[in-house]
């Protein structure tokens, strides 16, 4: 799947988000912590996806360039 990486970083980062909103709520500052590691994840791994997308969209656009 072309944005394996990018959807998977979307869905931790909600769960990234809720629990950190909910340590925040309940003053379960393990819970935020984790909230937080998650969405630093997050982050990592859609920059991730973004770049092996990106990288893959250049070298389909060059392939293109060069059957024509």
């Amino acid at each position: 799947m072309k944005y394996e990486d990018e959807v998977k970083g979307k869905g931790k980062q909600v769960k990234g988000a809720v629990k950190e909103e909910l340590g925040k709520l309940t003053r379960d500052r393990d819970l935020q912590k984790s909230g937080t590691a998650d969405l630093v994840e997050v982050n990592v791994q859609e920059g991730f996806g973004t770049t092996k997308r990106k990288i893959g969209e250049t070298i389909e656009d060059f392939g293109e360039r060069v059957a024509s």
